[in-house]
């Protein structure tokens, strides 16, 4: 098997930054040395990484909304309003749909249609489209950090235009931005893709420049059990670490009970540290994102910021770096600029009334703790048992034997065995584990919490917990209870 975990050599990165350069036009308008001196003059607190590692040495929490739209001038103006009229802390630029796949054609086809029409018909911003000058527009016409957050397996040319055009931040990784998003993409080729993104960032770090880069941690956002996303994380950090990168922000996706949201972000930074240190990389600032619900949201607006809140009081209470801010349009798709202010307002008004609290130790959270750790480290032992040690030759086998499965994804090559279901605490177990290489005593204690709550409504243990449980948030609980006990 080609495929490693190592650090790839100058020489054979720049022959491969030839080619992704050369795959459209305004890759040749990126120019490292150029860019290095550009990345250098942006002052500290419009650096992504910088202003990360600030935030998390004062203890405050930041708020980050998406946002994204096609044309270059709605685009400055949608962040210059979350900026001065929301209240953002960080910035997004939301890529297309379009650049996702790597169709950069339709992409400049769907700039052209939304400027005929006078109105965004794309879900993003088109950034390789627009080329480097046109993106340093933009981080030049807001006061603080941007990031870019897509979706995209393939990031190499996106990498490029978006670190030489000024964002300080690179959302994504080889698992998380393929499983969760495409459907016939091998696990090889993404983690081969994603090495090719962290190297680009580590190169920029070895040239002085702080680069931000975030693991997407909601993975596919519908009932992920804590310790398969923390696992994605962990994975995700010490494939990019390997290639230089020296900012890691890992993320987690609200789960809905604060005790267990709380216990997963705390138990993720535990164990990350744990195997960055094992591994013997060092000087890395770790930092940690919580999104809000990912999940279906109410239709009313009132109860869509009781959602926010939520998730803004978990995030607080878990001590995460920064929040990403959902907005009381979830419901209904892209949200207006005025409804995703709001989503930011309401979460920093939370923020703010808990900003000198936080979850005391309990044996509540220590337990839960221990069972989102204790699954974590049999599925970590297990990839790089199948690796022979070597990280990415354990999550290509991992995957083919089902070691890891994310629930719900579209990936073929995903096993899908694995079906999670809440217990009647509201906390996401696994009802089948399918090949997670758990032991009898985890899987034991799954079971064991969702007969409770099967006791609780007198129903069966089955699949329909879960379809239920899906669709309970968006109906205004969390736990998907029969019809005569949601009252």
């Amino acid at each position: 098997m080609k495929w490693k975990n190592k650090y790839i050599p100058e020489g054979e990165f720049m022959d491969e930054r030839e080619y992704v350069l050369s795959t459209w036009p305004t890759g040749k308008d990126v120019d490292l040395k150029d860019a290095i001196d550009y990345l250098k003059k942006i002052p500290d607190e419009r650096n992504f990484a910088k202003k990360l590692e600030e935030a998390k040495k004062m203890g405050k929490t930041l708020a980050q909304p998406r946002a994204g739209v096609p044309l270059l001038d709605e685009h400055i103006e949608l962040l210059q309003y979350l900026q001065d009229e929301g209240g953002a802390d960080l910035l997004p630029s939301t890529i297309d749909a379009y650049t996702r796949q790597n169709r950069y054609e339709e992409g400049e086809e769907g700039i052209n249609e939304s400027k005929k029409a006078g109105r965004s018909l794309m879900n993003g911003f088109p950034a390789v489209n627009h080329g480097v000058a046109k993106v340093r527009k933009v981080v030049e016409s807001v006061k603080l950090p941007v990031q870019a957050r897509h979706g995209t397996p393939d990031a190499r040319l996106l990498s490029e235009i978006i670190h030489a055009g000024g964002f300080t931040s690179n959302e994504g990784g080889g698992i998380s931005y393929n499983v969760p998003y495409a459907k016939s993409v091998p696990i090889e080729k993404t983690i081969e893709y994603w090495q090719y993104s962290d190297r680009l960032v580590g190169f920029y770090e070895e040239n002085g420049i702080s680069i931000n880069r975030e693991p997407f941690g909601p993975l596919t956002g519908t009932l992920v059990p804590p310790s398969i996303s923390n696992v994605v994380a962990i994975i995700e950090t010490l494939l990019a670490v390997e290639q230089g990168v020296k900012s890691v922000t890992v993320g987690y996706g609200q789960c809905g009970n604060i005790m267990q949201d709380v216990a997963a972000v705390r138990s993720l930074v535990e164990q990350t540290e744990e195997y960055l240190e094992y591994f013997g990389y060092k000087d890395i600032v770790l930092t940690t994102v919580f999104h809000q619900w990912m999940g279906g949201f109410p239709s009313d607006e009132a109860r869509a910021y009781g959602v926010i809140s939520l998730g803004s009081t978990a995030a607080a209470l878990a001590g995460a770096t920064k929040v990403i801010v959902k907005t009381p349009h979830e419901a209904f798709g892209i949200p207006t600029k005025e409804a995703n202010a709001n989503g930011i307002k309401t979460t920093k008004m939370v923020l703010n009334l808990l900003a000198e609290q936080t979850m005391l130790p309990s044996e509540a959270l220590r337990n839960e703790m221990e069972v989102i750790k204790a699954e974590t480290k049999c599925i970590m032992d297990k990839v790089f048992e199948l690796g022979g040690g070597d990280l990415v030759v354990g999550v290509i086998k991992g995957f083919e034997a089902g070691v890891l499965d994310i629930p719900f994804a579209p990936s073929k090559y995903n096993a899908g065995k694995m079906m999670p279901a809440r217990d009647n605490d509201g906390n996401i177990r696994y009802l089948m584990a399918g090949n997670l290489p758990f032991t009898k005593e985890i899987k034991d204690f799954n079971r064991q919490k969702l007969e409770e709550r099967a006791k609780f409504e007198n129903r069966k243990v089955d699949f329909q917990m879960t379809v239920d449980d899906v669709f309970a948030v968006g109906k205004g609980r969390l736990v998907g209870r029969r019809e005569e006990l949601m009252v």
